[in-house]
């Protein structure tokens, strides 16, 4: 084998292939999406219209829905408020009957405490009258009875004096 070396090996380059050609061609596909796409936005905006159309017919509707519902909760607080009234009307008037009854009684009660009271407080000035009279009467008879014993012991001094005199004269 012999010594050297092998020759190197030879490359050659295969030149690149050209580039292919684009053919247009026609395809309805395209053509059926555009259409599809033009009549899609057609029915959305139609839709969108009809939509709105809908939103004012309801928002009419309700609007008209929400006066008469405010309008029957209106009567309604109206009648609350009249039967209230009535009856704190009432209530109120109970009440006033009641409070003259009473003031009634109470004036009736007080009324009787009162000729109770009066005809204990004559009876007691009755006896306080007749004690009083009583006390002068006998502070009247002691004053006369000192009277008398002092008038009978001036007139027994009195006749000592004098029988006194007398036997001193004779004397």
């Amino acid at each position: 084998m012999g010594g050297g070396r092998p020759p190197a090996p030879s490359i050659s380059y295969i030149p690149a292939p050209p580039p292919p050609q684009t053919q247009q061609v026609t395809s309805q596909s395209l053509e059926s999406q555009i259409k599809l796409s033009e009549v899609a936005g057609a029915q959305q905006r139609l839709n969108l219209q009809e939509g709105a159309k809908l939103d004012r017919t309801n928002e009419e509707f309700f609007a008209g829905q929400d006066i008469r519902r405010l309008g029957a909760q209106g009567a309604e607080q109206r009648l609350g408020i009249k039967e209230t009234g009535a009856q704190n009307r009432l209530t109120t008037q109970a009440e006033g009957t009641e409070r003259r009854l009473t003031v009634g009684a109470m004036g009736e009660q007080e009324r009787k405490t009162v000729g109770t009271k009066a005809a204990e407080e004559r009876t007691t000035l009755g006896t306080r009258g007749a004690e009083e009279r009583k006390g002068i009467a006998a502070r009247g008879e002691e004053t006369r009875a000192t009277g008398k014993q002092e008038e009978l012991f001036r007139r027994y001094k009195e006749n000592r004096d004098y029988d006194q005199s007398r036997s001193a004269y004779r004397s």
